[in-house]
């Protein structure tokens, strides 16, 4: 580091959300705060673990999916702590030439970035270190620019990450994502997870405290609010679903997880 380069601060003394999650994943890249929230909230939650692992794996069909129907540009806002397979290393074994934006606000993510910037010679993968909150800052980056055309359909891809942009009386996270679908050609696509407490409201608004106790806002959303993320949009098949029950790579995948453990909604859509 030289004189001249700022000391990033990476406030290892509170829970992340990102880091929560990497927990939760089974990963390395979190710290005793972050896995004191996570023993929080499976405290009150077991099924946590489930949860995490089930929404990751939509991320991984909804990837594939879109890959294999020709999409070949990729916006993952919220990516978090690199876990394998990450976003590029799915759309890239489908379609090598396929090129990947990731963006997230911990720096312990920029940190680790290398690890998301290995994709395939024919393809490229970039790294933006920004917050959903700002969508213009995203669209505008130099490093988005410089591997996307948003001229060209793109995949847009919000795993778990809007639960927590709270809205504070004023819509803010529908208006966030607006902004963001705005922006898109037609033919682009919002694949798109958030926590629900619709099947469990006890439980759920006590993890609310505990996030709220580590520092981190969360809002959970009802199917009716989920489904308002999509206005304009064309959900494909089959529509709002659990994450475990969208488009499982096997039917019994889908049986093995109860609604309430899932407490994710799920849903792809295109842009007409």
């Amino acid at each position: 580091m030289t004189e001249h380069e700022p000391v990033v601060d990476l406030q290892l003394d509170r829970a992340h959300s990102a880091r929560i999650y990497d927990y939760m994943l089974g990963g390395k890249t979190n710290f005793l705060a972050d896995r004191m929230a996570a023993g929080s909230v499976l405290g009150v939650f077991p099924a946590a673990l489930v949860a995490a692992r089930i929404n990751r794996e939509f991320m991984h069909r909804a990837t594939r999916h879109l890959a294999g129907a020709g999409l070949r540009q990729f916006l993952d806002i919220g990516t978090g702590i690199p876990t394998p397979p990450n976003l590029h290393e799915i759309a890239q074994r489908t379609a090598p030439d396929a090129r990947i934006v990731y963006t997230d606000n911990d720096p312990i993510v920029l940190a680790h970035a290398a690890a998301l910037l290995r994709g395939t010679p024919q393809g490229r993968t970039a790294y933006v270190p920004a917050d959903v909150t700002e969508p213009a800052g995203i669209l505008s980056a130099p490093q988005l620019l410089d591997t996307l055309d948003l001229t060209r359909p793109v995949a847009l891809s919000l795993n778990a990450l809007m639960h927590f942009v709270t809205d504070d009386g004023r819509d803010r996270a529908h208006t966030v994502v607006e902004t963001l679908k705005a922006a898109l050609p037609s033919g682009s696509t919002l694949a798109m997870t958030h926590a629900t407490a619709d099947y469990s409201p006890d439980t759920m608004n006590r993890i609310l405290g505990i996030y709220r106790e580590a520092g981190t806002a969360l809002q959970f959303r009802t199917r009716a609010e989920f489904l308002r993320f999509f206005d304009g949009w064309e959900l494909l098949d089959p529509g709002v679903t659990l994450s475990h029950q969208w488009r499982p790579d096997c039917p019994e995948d889908a049986t093995h997880v109860t609604d309430a453990e899932a407490a994710c909604y799920a849903a792809v859509a295109r842009k007409p």
